[in-house]
């Protein structure tokens, strides 16, 4: 019951809600990377979600304009503005995301969508089933320290996550991710 109809209200729910809340945020940043780091305010870029479908994800942008299609664990050597320092170090850059929960591509909890040279993960999550997950602004993974993971083991906790989908576990999740978002910031 709660995978076919309880999760997506409750995405619904929570993008609502926080959209009330941080429209003013959203403004704020958006102004703020057009001053200080010109050009587009968003970063969209195709992702791989539910069976392998591609879509348009959205985030604030809070890197140089012209920087290629890379994983997240791979940006510490490109020079980044003042202002996508702190986008990223605060998460604020992933809000926009909140649009992809809106239309249905994404959910607030599932794994990660993967970019499309991400072939491995990608192969691992259709043979473990999680890929046929709508994928998350938060997950399993990302509150076991993501960034840090081999592909097997982010894999491997989606596979974990999309055998046992429930809201509890899904309200757990959020939780742990509020707690690590309190944590002190990675510097990059």
């Amino acid at each position: 019951m709660y995978m076919a109809f309880g999760k997506r209200i409750l995405d619904l729910f929570i993008v609502f809600f926080s959209l009330l809340f941080l429209w003013p945020l959203f403004l704020l940043v958006g102004l703020l990377i057009k001053i200080f780091d010109p050009g587009p305010i968003f970063f969209v870029q195709e992702r791989i979600g539910r069976c392998g479908e591609t879509f348009n994800f959205i985030k604030f942008r809070s890197m140089p304009v012209n920087t290629g299609d890379i994983p997240s664990d791979k940006i510490g050597d490109i020079k980044i503005a003042w202002i996508g320092k702190i986008i990223r170090r605060t998460s604020i850059d992933e809000l926009p995301q909140l649009l992809n929960v809106a239309k249905g591509e994404m959910s607030i909890v599932g794994p990660r969508p993967s970019i499309a040279s991400q072939t491995e993960l990608v192969e691992q999550r259709r043979n473990n089933g999680s890929l046929k997950c709508v994928p998350g602004l938060t997950g399993l993974a990302q509150i076991k320290s993501y960034d840090g993971m081999t592909v097997e083991e982010k894999a491997s906790f989606d596979g974990i996550y999309s055998a046992k989908v429930t809201f509890l576990g899904d309200f757990k999740i959020i939780l742990c991710t509020f707690l690590y978002l309190l944590k002190p910031p990675p510097k990059y």
